[in-house]
């Protein structure tokens, strides 16, 4: 189903609003519980930004509401310049001011709280963001059998990189570059992060360990729904024989720790794309932004529920560990803030923190307009 289709026009935005509003959703409550357990005064808690489409206040006095653009959300504690709890410290004073007046402690302010508060605070939404991924990850291997396959080679392409490091028909992988590897999956997975990289790969032929070195060959792939991506590829397939296929049913403690692992997987899949982008090994046009994001949800709607929900899950941890980065304006920079704070025992300067606040948006801005043109060009807006 095309995204210019009448049915793709709906399914498309409506996926997209789910999937992001249910990230944003908990990862701005893990911020909320967290200030309320410490007392902090909150202003508003959004989803979304603008213009207030709806809402209601609480008893705490707290602005409950929607906005007009659904692309994140925020909660905004009182003396808050802005969304990105940026703190006003002429109204932090006002605040300060009036409470003595009034002859109240003003330590219901967020900035006013003690140093490990102030930390919980802003690690509890990337926090909330990989709990929920674990509890999603954890519910789907429960309702859902796994299958995998072992490691066993089946079929060795012609002419591929396998078959001149001396791969076999029946060779079983037992290590990549010192990793153990459990399943054809795994195989598959590290190899695709592992393209035009010099790779050790340890087999089992009969009873002999056979070490084979090479280096994955970048290909193009294509799913079923057109989406392009270049990965690295050795040319072997799994043998697939009934005793090389296992197929588990977890219950609640091995899902858990299943949903603990795939997170971790998701964790350390980001760092090493990341890293290779960086070092110059990986294509940075295959980052996305929203409309990537939207684009994909569209595609799981049509999957399944669950797909969608499975999605919910990559996003979730992956928004928890962007925002961990240690980039003034998210929740990571405020935590190197703090960090510095601890070490030298009182907060950075006013005027530190607003130039890094100001590097920090030209970071965050300038990545969102680069993964935008990328997610123009995938979908064929610009050549």
């Amino acid at each position: 189903m095309e995204l210019s289709s009448p049915i793709g026009m709906f399914i498309y935005p409506v996926a997209f609003l789910v999937v992001l509003t249910v990230v944003v959703f908990f990862h701005e409550l893990g911020h909320f519980m967290v200030a309320r357990w410490c007392g902090v005064s909150i202003d508003a808690f959004s989803i979304g930004f603008g213009k207030e489409l709806f809402g209601r206040t609480d008893k705490m006095g707290t602005r409950w509401k929607v906005c007009l653009l659904p692309f994140g959300g925020y909660v905004k504690f009182a003396g808050d310049l802005g969304p990105a709890s940026i703190p006003d410290r002429e109204k932090l004073q006002e605040f300060a001011a009036a409470a003595r007046d009034q002859g109240h402690d003003p330590d219901d302010l967020l900035h006013f709280k003690p140093l490990w508060q102030r930390a919980a605070v802003v690690s509890a939404g990337p926090i909330a963001n990989f709990i929920l991924g674990i509890v999603i990850f954890s519910a789907i291997y429960m309702v859902r059998t796994e299958v995998y396959m072992d490691p066993v080679v089946g079929r060795v392409v012609e002419e591929s990189v396998a078959e001149e490091a001396g791969f076999e028909v029946g060779d079983l992988i037992l290590t990549i570059s010192g990793r153990n590897i459990e399943s054809f999956h795994e195989l598959a997975m590290l190899i695709s992060m592992s393209a035009e990289t010099d790779i050790e790969i340890v087999v089992l032929r009969g009873a002999e360990e056979v070490v084979l070195n090479l280096a994955p060959r970048r290909v193009e792939i294509e799913d079923e729904f057109g989406n392009r991506q270049k990965i690295g590829q050795i040319g072997v397939s799994p043998r697939a024989a009934e005793e090389d296929i296992h197929r588990v049913r977890h219950g609640p403690v091995s899902a858990v720790a299943k949903g603990v692992t795939q997170t971790g997987v998701i964790i350390e899949r980001t760092f090493v794309y990341l890293g290779r982008v960086i070092s110059g090994k990986e294509d940075a046009r295959q980052l996305g932004g929203p409309i990537r994001i939207a684009k994909y949800s569209g595609q799981m709607a049509q999957v399944s529920v669950l797909a969608v929900i499975g999605m919910i899950a990559v996003l979730s941890v992956s928004v928890g560990l962007i925002n961990l980065f240690p980039i003034p304006l998210m929740d990571g920079g405020h935590l190197l803030y703090y960090a510095f704070e601890a070490v030298l025992g009182h907060p950075l300067s006013e005027r530190t923190q607003e130039v890094g606040f100001r590097i920090g948006l030209l970071i965050v801005l300038s990545t969102m307009v680069y993964a935008t043109v990328n997610d123009l060009v995938d979908i064929g807006v610009l050549g």
